[in-house]
């Protein structure tokens, strides 16, 4: 295993963390300054330095020769997927901030806790060999994703449609990636060198798309200032991609018939023939078999595109593809947006997995960008995921269970042990007023409207009762509940608790003493 390389000018900082780690059994390399760090990079054999150097870098943030900060950018630059863990001082925070915003995989305040210090770079060992199996299997990936036996039947039918110009209707749910099967198709083609033109007949008006697919000449209606050439002359001599074709008009199926028919179309208000060599794929999410029965889709239109079909099937169908699409979709969210790619944990993998993606690739694939925007740390863990995905009903826990989650805890002893009773054993409706019941639908909503009751019941009670100081009982139980929660879902992490609730890092230090919670977190 590759070692850990430890950068500090404090000689008993470095003899500390080089023992405990060696009784972890992980290899150490210690350096004194920045640039001694650079230059063994600079040593390293050529050819692939990153699989010589570091697993794991541990580096003060102030030495005299140089900022770890820097050395941060500078070792990023030559292995970006190197986990690097700032020490810094408490004074030092904003650095630290500094230093997530540059890619930091997290940071180790002064003094340390060492058991704490050793878990933390054991996690980022892990997460570091974890990568590095993700990266060799992502260098190799061709430009469509799937490993399970669906996709490989799909891949397949490429192979074996490489040769050919036939006409295929390819099938499936929205999202599932039936353009990339169109381009794929083109691809490997004899027309591949040939433009590749796709158009959504759903996602034009009626009145427009017969221009848009065959052209018009000047003067054909008003605003046809000139001649304009339609989609199936900009695809001469390549492919036509109609996507959605099962929303085509009735009226201009017919036409369509037509030009797959004989290779010929009239521009609108033309009165010349043009002649068209396109090899044309079309794709839908709807039953073709069922639209021609209710007579809104030709039967002999239908027969024509039909020649072969390939079925897409839906991300839910191919799970096991989804580690692999998600980890494309984070590296390609970072490149657009010109960050860091971020990590995902396993427990955050497996519960993405479980999702029902209805929404199928496009939504994973809208799912990581906003994870590469929002997750507040480079390792997404399972709290940093979007709510469609937290709250499926799929993976929610049982109606019971959420219930003794969420139900609001009692105030403090001052005002006495009076948390209101809930209903324990009837379905969500019961605890619910008829118009929630009737439109609650999901377990959240049920939640939500529990918290507020039951919040709302207790203090009614103490009120009532003639408690005061109400307000300070409740909000010192919200408050530690939440700081709680927070650090729990950060592993004790003080700094990242206090981004996630949205306060400073002395709002919750001085909440946490208030509190009497000096046992959580760091």
């Amino acid at each position: 295993m590759k070692p850990i390389w430890i950068v500090d000018d404090d000689p008993s900082i470095r003899f500390v963390l080089e023992k405990a780690l060696a009784r972890e059994n992980l290899a150490t390399r210690s350096f004194t300054n920045p640039r001694e760090v650079l230059e063994a990079l600079s040593a390293l054999p050529a050819g692939d330095p990153a699989r010589q150097g570091p697993q794991v870098l541990v580096s003060d943030i102030r030495m005299p020769g140089g900022s770890g900060l820097q050395l941060l950018e500078q070792v990023r630059e030559k292995d970006p997927e190197l986990p690097v863990i700032i020490m810094t001082a408490y004074s030092d925070l904003d650095s630290a901030v500094s230093a997530f915003q540059s890619g930091a995989f997290e940071y180790l305040p002064k003094p340390f806790d060492l058991p704490k210090a050793v878990a933390l770079i054991r996690r980022a060992v892990e997460e570091s060999s974890r990568e590095q199996v993700a990266e060799e299997r992502q260098s190799a990936m061709p430009e469509m994703l799937g490993q399970a036996p669906a996709m490989q039947d799909v891949f397949r039918a490429i192979g074996r449609l490489s040769q050919s110009l036939v006409t295929v209707l390819i099938t499936g749910e929205s999202g599932s990636g039936k353009e990339l099967v169109a381009r794929a198709l083109h691809k490997h083609s004899p027309v591949a060198n040939g433009p590749f033109v796709a158009i959504n007949t759903a996602a034009i008006p009626k009145d427009l798309l017969e221009s848009e697919l065959f052209g018009h000449e000047r003067g054909a209606f008003t605003g046809a200032q000139t001649q304009r050439r339609g989609r199936f002359e900009q695809a001469e001599g390549g492919t036509l991609f109609l996507d959605e074709i099962g929303d085509m008009p009735f009226e201009l199926q017919t036409r369509l018939l037509r030009v797959l028919s004989d290779g010929h179309f009239y521009r609108v208000g033309g009165h010349s023939a043009v002649k068209t060599s396109v090899r044309v794929i079309a794709a839908t999410h709807q039953d073709l078999e069922l639209r021609v029965k209710d007579g809104v889709f030709r039967e002999d239109l239908f027969h024509r595109l039909n020649v072969i079909r390939l079925r897409l099937p839906s991300l839910r169908e191919r799970g096991e593809d989804v580690p692999m699409l998600a980890r494309h979709f984070l590296q390609k969210s970072a490149k657009q947006l010109g960050v860091e790619p971020k990590r995902i944990a396993p427990e955050a993998l497996q519960r993405l997995t479980q999702f029902s993606f209805p929404g199928n690739v496009r939504q994973l694939e809208n799912i990581c960008h906003w994870l590469t925007v929002m997750a507040p740390a480079q390792v997404i863990s399972v709290q940093d995921l979007p709510p469609e995905v937290l709250h499926t009903p799929a993976s929610a826990p049982a109606v019971e269970a959420v219930v003794a989650e969420h139900r609001p805890v009692p105030a403090a002893s001052a005002a006495g042990d009076c948390t209101p009773e809930l209903p324990a054993a009837r379905g969500v409706e019961s605890f619910l007023p008829a118009s929630q019941a009737a439109g609650a639908g999901t377990v959240e909503a049920a939640v939500a409207a529990l918290w507020d009751d039951g919040l709302s019941a207790e203090a009614t009670r103490l009120l009532a009762a003639g408690h005061t100081e109400v307000w300070d009982a409740l909000s010192r139980r919200f408050e530690s509940r939440l700081i709680r929660a927070a650090l729990g879902v950060t592993h004790g992490r003080r700094m990242e608790a206090a981004q996630r609730l949205g306060i400073g890092r002395n709002t919750i230090t001085r909440k946490i003493q208030e509190l009497g919670l000096e046992d959580a977190g760091e």
